[in-house]
């Protein structure tokens, strides 16, 4: 039977999403706890988190064997032979033909910032960024929307032949004492996120300007090359 698991998970204990050698990975978390229910099945992703992403909406699927019949049971139990930092939230039968990578239509990513100093707490999790102009920000995220070759918005290890996506939107609000940079894209390179919030923080700063955005966008001049810590960045949702 073909499952669709949706997930959270704290990024900053593991190397990323995607099964390491090393097994600390989400993946490897994730398998463990099928390994302990007797269930040897292949885990889809659908999509990759870097080491320290965390996310509150990654989908993944597997296929089960059919005694595995109430899913809320399953659920329980997955979370009890699972660490804390990786919680299942929704368990959902899917047909055969089902993919979560190759059937997401949009998958929605944020990242957060406060002009509040970080503590001990929460400085995995949330970015300072200080003296925030929220309308500065607001005009520029919008230069994102839209279909891009987005080839200088990457780090190595991207599919070299897809660096176009389509941002279907890009916005920034404040919720609280929290900003948030929220991006609905097809899909996402390497790092690519990032880097697009890193060029709107130093947009923010006074030190870029949308003008340097746009020469970037449209590949005629490489200006900024430094992601935003990953810190900040959630997979929030996936969209089929």
């Amino acid at each position: 039977m073909n499952t669709k698991f949706t997930i959270s998970y704290d990024g900053t204990l593991y190397q990323g999403s995607q099964i390491q050698p090393n097994g600390k990975s989400v993946e490897n978390k994730l398998q463990e706890a099928f390994v302990s229910l007797n269930i040897k099945t292949k885990i889809v992703l659908s999509g990759r988190t870097d080491k320290d992403v965390h996310a509150t909406g990654q989908v993944f699927n597997a296929v089960l064997p059919s005694y595995w019949s109430d899913l809320e049971k399953l659920k329980a139990i997955l979370n009890r032979h699972l660490p804390l930092s990786i919680r299942v939230h929704k368990v959902d039968f899917v047909s055969d033909e089902f993919h979560s990578r190759f059937h997401a239509k949009r998958r929605v990513y944020r990242y957060l910032i406060t002009p509040k100093p970080v503590t001990a707490f929460n400085s995995k999790y949330i970015i300072h960024v200080p003296n925030i102009d929220e309308q500065k920000i607001k005009e520029a995220i919008k230069l994102y929307i839209g279909v891009h070759d987005f080839e200088y918005f990457h780090k190595k290890g991207s599919d070299k032949e897809k660096f176009i996506k389509e941002v279907f939107d890009a916005c920034f609000y404040k919720y609280k004492d929290i900003y948030v940079f929220k991006f609905v894209a097809n899909s996402y390179l390497r790092s690519q996120i990032r880097l697009m919030v890193g060029f709107l923080i130093k947009i923010n700063e006074g030190k870029l300007t949308k003008e340097d955005l746009l020469l970037q966008l449209n590949k005629q001049k490489h200006i900024y090359k430094t992601p935003a810590s990953p810190y900040g960045l959630y997979l929030a949702k996936v969209y089929y």
